[in-house]
């Protein structure tokens, strides 16, 4: 039963302090005329008055605020039972609802020092963050960079293939039937399938964003966070299978069973997609540093 009653009084508690100071005052000021209304009803004789004092209304809205703000200059005085019981109340009234408007205020600026201290530790936060962001954009970039590099290798026929070339996101199956031979990428001296490297740069780039995503709050960042998310889900469910061996050159012609599948389609469509989102979500955050 103890325990029934503390509930509801610290239910009650909580509920007075969440009520805003600006209607604990209005209810305070609204007391004064309300109490007023009172005292000019009572019967005459339940004050002392005096002398050519009036007792109209203005009159006792006086006596009311000088008695619920405590000053009692002692002009006018209950002398009954019914006037000392309403001045009284009046009393209580006025003290409680003000000390009710004080809680109100100091619960009030608790919350504004806490949600303070709270945007205080995001700023901190997000600036330490960006920090750490900042350090592994050149890697990621890099990394970015090259995967692209080898879906440009992959999606042009050997023929179409230049240097600063840039991934073509409208590609057709045709234009993947050479992703057997060498990228021919200045920076690719090997003579490794152009779909070999290719999926050898999706797994360094999966791993490398699975790691950033761990070393890294990037839900300050939701746009990067979910391409970030889809590409390396799409790296992991995707299963390269037979696609990844080695054809040599005098083979490219006998690769039959070799020929890209739907699915090597649309695994480039996605990660091409994807790659270049974050490249340009990355971009625009070194380019607009944390306020």
């Amino acid at each position: 039963m103890n325990e029934g009653i503390s509930d509801r009084l610290k239910h009650f508690w909580h509920v007075v302090s969440n009520v805003r100071p600006i209607v604990w005052i209005c209810l305070y000021l609204c007391l004064m005329p309300l109490f007023a209304l009172v005292y000019y009803w009572m019967p005459d004789g339940q004050f002392r008055v005096p002398d050519n004092a009036g007792t109209d209304y203005g009159s006792w809205l006086y006596y009311s605020i000088v008695t619920i703000t405590t000053l009692g200059f002692g002009d006018y005085t209950p002398a009954h039972g019914w006037a000392q019981a309403v001045t009284a109340i009046e009393v209580m009234c006025g003290l409680v609802f003000l000390g009710f408007f004080l809680n109100s205020v100091g619960s009030m600026k608790s919350e504004i020092d806490v949600e303070t201290e709270i945007e205080k530790q995001h700023r901190v936060h997000q600036a330490s963050e960006y920090e750490k962001l900042m350090k592994n954009i050149p890697i990621l970039l890099h990394k970015l960079n090259i995967y692209l590099s080898y879906c440009y290798a992959v999606t042009t026929p050997v023929s179409n293939r230049r240097d600063g070339g840039s991934f073509n996101p409208d590609f057709s199956m045709n234009d993947m039937r050479d992703l057997y031979l060498p990228s021919g990428l200045p920076d690719d001296h090997s003579s490794r399938p152009a779909v070999e490297r290719l999926f050898a740069s999706a797994s360094n780039t999966s791993l490398f964003l699975d790691s950033l995503q761990q070393r890294v709050d990037l839900t300050l960042w939701p746009d990067m966070l979910e391409d970030s998310f889809a590409f390396v889900a799409a790296c992991q469910m995707f299963a390269p299978g037979d696609l990844i061996h080695w054809v040599s050159p005098a083979e490219v012609d006998k690769r039959a069973d070799t020929i890209p599948t739907d699915e090597l389609y649309h695994f480039i469509k996605e990660t091409g997609h994807l790659a270049r989102n974050i490249e340009l979500a990355v971009t625009k955050i070194a380019s607009a540093p944390v306020s």
